[in-house]
């Protein structure tokens, strides 16, 4: 059975570290300051907003949600991310995605600025990432949360094969340039990959982030694999699983993440410490 990667404990011990250092940062008069950007009525944004403000709100971060109407128009939000940019008391910026169709995303996100980019994908700062110049430049949270949790548990991908299992610029993307820059070998696949199986069969370290529940089974991995489920559905009970058939899968890996408790609770714990190393870097 392989060892379970406790998510939720790490981010509560990475919690403390954050909480402790917005306490030092108001010593000095500085409260890190967080702005989220919520456009329309998706139940699922209002959800994760909601938890954002109420994990910053714990850490003693100040959070700001801005919220405009399905309706809004491109150049109205864009004047409202100006607006956040050049707000001294805001240090990082969040646009809660998807956005409507009128409005053009990647502009939305050009127009950040990369130094107040709280969720790393602005292009600077993926070039940055890009380069392995990742001091002083925030990085996707859920691969930087990913991250963590390897090195947590002494999982050193230097010269291991790594699979990663989607192309997103949230996650698969930046994970892949992480573990390159970590000197792992690094593929990545997507639904257009043939033969998806031979390479995941090879894979030391497996990052599966397809959205299609129980997707990797058993015979898709590799022994002693390290496995990091990063997808979040449903099944027909409506009860939370992963990407990976978790029962079937985790008696023959060294390392797996569960779903809830994985890699979850590390994005929003991985958001609040962003915040505030965007707020240091800023003084």
């Amino acid at each position: 059975m392989g060892q379970i990667i406790d998510g939720k404990a790490l981010a509560a011990e990475i919690d403390l570290q954050t909480k402790a250092e917005v306490m030092q940062l108001k010593e000095r008069g500085i409260v890190p300051h967080l702005a989220v950007v919520l456009v329309g009525d998706d139940p699922a944004s209002h959800i994760y907003v909601r938890n954002k403000k109420r994990r910053a709100e714990k850490l003693g971060i100040q959070s700001t949600v801005c919220q405009f109407p399905s309706s809004v128009t491109e150049a109205t939000l864009l004047k409202e991310i100006d607006r956040l940019n050049h707000d001294a008391s805001v240090h990082a910026i969040l646009v809660q995605m998807p956005l409507p169709p009128q409005i053009d995303e990647f502009k939305v996100t050009l127009a950040i600025d990369p130094r107040k980019d709280a969720d790393g994908f602005h292009p600077v700062n993926m070039g940055r990432l890009l380069q392995n110049k990742t001091d002083r430049t925030p990085v996707a949270c859920t691969p930087r949360g990913i991250m963590q949790m390897l090195h947590k548990y002494n999982i050193n991908p230097e010269g291991k094969k790594a699979v990663v299992i989607g192309r997103s610029m949230i996650v698969g993307k930046p994970m892949a340039a992480l573990l390159l820059n970590a000197n792992a070998t690094v593929t990545i696949a997507h639904s257009h990959t043939k033969n998806l199986s031979e390479l995941t069969k090879q894979a030391d370290i497996l990052v599966v982030a397809t959205g299609i529940a129980h997707f990797i089974k058993a015979d898709q991995v590799k022994d002693g694999a390290v496995v990091i489920d990063v997808g979040m559905n449903r099944d027909q009970n409506g009860k939370l699983t992963g990407d990976v058939d978790f029962a079937e899968v985790s008696p023959k890996v060294s390392f797996i993440t569960p779903v809830p408790k994985g890699v979850g609770p590390m994005t929003i714990t991985m958001l609040m410490r962003q915040t505030t190393d965007l707020t240091k870097w800023s003084i």
